[in-house]
């Protein structure tokens, strides 16, 4: 995640590459290839880009957050906003370790490498106006942003974090069942690929409800393609993905306080 919106960032001309800094816990190799990919900076063993740092994003599995901000937090100034994308850690939980710092928690998805992803953020009272309007310009540049209440990144987590593996699931699906009816392998993929990039053109554009009533004849081709995705209970497959999804999240909530 945090490749893809450094990707975005530098891709968009947000930020050059020399204002991005990075580090791990121990992943040298992989650092190193993100400086030689886009040249952004390593920070060094003393740690002391942090204390210059406007925004600071924390791009680790939720159970290496603790570890994370005990490592950084005398580094910090009190300016330094604490962006989050680990998946269902609290600003709580975030702020029992590191005080009263500024903090906000974001759900972006890959989709950031292309400037198309789908972000939600929620952030402290600590966080002030100012800063506010820089995380929305921040996350706007790789995408669009809705601002939630903390609570509703548990949905925007389910919805837009995971959405984009549900849909290339769908795409392996639709190209494993076009060769299965007897199209070609490379056919399959390239139709499928126009197929799912025309359908999300459009749906910038109309209501979806209303896209499918115009493509759908009476007892035609598509109906009947629609009524077998009903009669297998599609819209509560997806139901019940999102929800579990956003039920992980607060489990992992929970975990991690």
């Amino acid at each position: 995640m945090a490749e893809s919106m450094i990707h975005g960032w530098i891709n968009k001309r947000i930020m050059k590459p020399e204002e991005i800094s990075v580090m791990n816990r121990s992943d040298q190799d992989r650092l190193e290839f993100l400086s030689d990919e886009y040249g952004v900076n390593i920070v060094c063993e003393e740690q002391t880009e942090l204390k210059d740092a406007n925004f600071v994003l924390l791009a680790m599995k939720p159970k290496d957050v603790e570890a994370a901000l005990s490592g950084i937090k005398e580094k910090l100034t009190g300016n330094t906003v604490i962006l989050s994308v680990a998946a269902g850690v609290s600003i709580a939980t975030i702020q029992k370790h590191v005080g009263d710092f500024p903090v906000a928690r974001a759900m972006p998805n890959t989709s950031a490498k292309i400037g198309k992803s789908a972000t939600g953020v929620a952030w402290s009272k600590h966080v002030s106006l100012e800063q506010q309007h820089e995380l929305r310009d921040l996350l706007s540049s790789i995408g669009g942003v809705t601002v939630v209440e903390e609570e509703q990144l548990h949905a925007v987590t389910g919805v837009a974090g995971s959405g984009p593996a549900y849909i290339y699931y769908f795409a392996e699906a639709m190209t494993e069942a076009a060769i299965e009816n007897g199209l070609s392998h490379a056919d399959a993929k390239k139709l499928v690929r126009q197929t799912f990039a025309g359908a999300a053109e459009m749906l910038q554009q109309e209501d979806f409800a209303e896209l499918r009533i115009k493509v759908t004849s009476p007892n035609g081709t598509t109906a009947a393609g629609l009524n077998s995705l009903a009669e297998n209970n599609f819209k509560d497959i997806v139901g019940q993905c999102v929800t579990k999804a956003s039920q992980r999240s607060q489990a992992l909530g929970k975990e991690f306080k």
